[in-house]
């Protein structure tokens, strides 16, 4: 256990792996940092899957860190995130805890992990304005002709694409070869979750936040004075129920079209996690059907064991 800083628990999209996370936290008396890139904006809680019931463990409260921290409509990078998290991070490991990173952004998990050197990236108002008449497909050829620095993932509005772009080309000739931050050793959990179970679980999942009142949520955003283009800008739920809000999709085009989205997020999800084992993180699979204490005791068996 000891040779761990860190545990790592990542998977896509309703694969589970918050409520596993904070069932092991509750084991190991220990506190979660989150690595969602959208759950960290307050009062987007139903569109983002916050779940904050899934932290309370046999009416114990999990502490968890990274999330509600800024406000809507603010946009927030990795390179924040690398600093916010090293930040909470540090203050954990000096109390003597072992904290679990649970996410599924795979850029913020792999940034951490590996301690890049990250830039603070400004705007390149002469790039956005070349760019702003191109199609979210015309953007993402282009996107995929650079070095994949920055999350694919999330990229699913014309906003984010831009931005990616962006950050591409300043890095293209300002990131330096070095590391900011040592890196960690981490035992690396992923939730494998069946692909026909897990679109089950999805579309399931949509029409229960739908029910839940998303859509009031989203109204309510709006209404604070979050403009429509910088909600769009944080893609899915947010993206098309904007849409729908401002008259630009009917009811039923907004649920297919985001159920469609939130499959593909998925599947992108998974192809960035098999790439982080490509690029050499050991990634230990459990399966999201096992009984929870079962995922548990497993996880256990690893950390005694040591084995990466």
């Amino acid at each position: 256990m000891n040779k761990y800083e860190l545990i790592t628990i990542l998977g896509p999209t309703a694969s589970g792996k918050t409520a596993l996370a904070a069932a092991l936290a509750a084991r190991l008396d220990t506190e979660i940092i989150s690595a969602d890139s959208r759950q960290l904006y307050r009062g987007m809680d139903i569109g983002t899957g916050k779940d904050l019931a899934d932290y309370v463990v046999d009416g114990k409260s999990i502490p968890y860190h990274l999330i509600d921290i800024c406000d809507p409509g603010y946009k927030y990078n990795v390179f924040e995130y690398q600093h916010d998290f090293f930040r909470v991070f540090t203050s954990l490991r000096d109390r003597g805890l072992v904290p679990i990173l649970c996410g599924g952004t795979g850029l913020y998990i792999e940034a951490v992990l590996k301690g890049y050197k990250l830039l603070d990236v400004p705007p390149n108002p002469a790039l956005r304005e070349r760019l702003r008449e191109k199609s979210l497909p015309e953007l993402e050829i282009l996107l995929a002709s650079y070095k994949v620095l920055h999350n694919k993932t999330d990229v699913d509005s014309v906003q984010r694409a831009i931005r990616a772009i962006e950050i591409e080309e300043f890095y293209r000739t300002q990131a330096p070869d070095v590391r900011e931050y040592a890196p960690l050793n981490s035992l690396l959990v992923g939730v494998a979750i069946d692909r026909e179970l897990r679109r089950e679980k999805i579309s399931k999942r949509l029409r229960a936040r739908l029910d839940e009142g998303m859509v009031d949520e989203v109204r309510r955003i709006l209404s604070n004075g979050v403009a429509p283009e910088d909600l769009i800008y944080y893609g899915l739920e947010y993206k098309f129920l904007t849409l729908y809000i401002i008259g630009k999709l009917t009811y039923e085009e907004m649920v297919s079209q985001l159920e469609i989205a939130i499959h593909q997020f998925a599947k992108r999800q998974m192809t960035w996690f098999r790439g982080m084992e490509r690029r050499g993180c050991t990634i230990h699979w459990l399966d999201a059907t096992l009984p929870m204490a079962d995922k548990v005791e497993q996880i256990l068996t690893w950390l005694g064991k040591g084995d990466r």
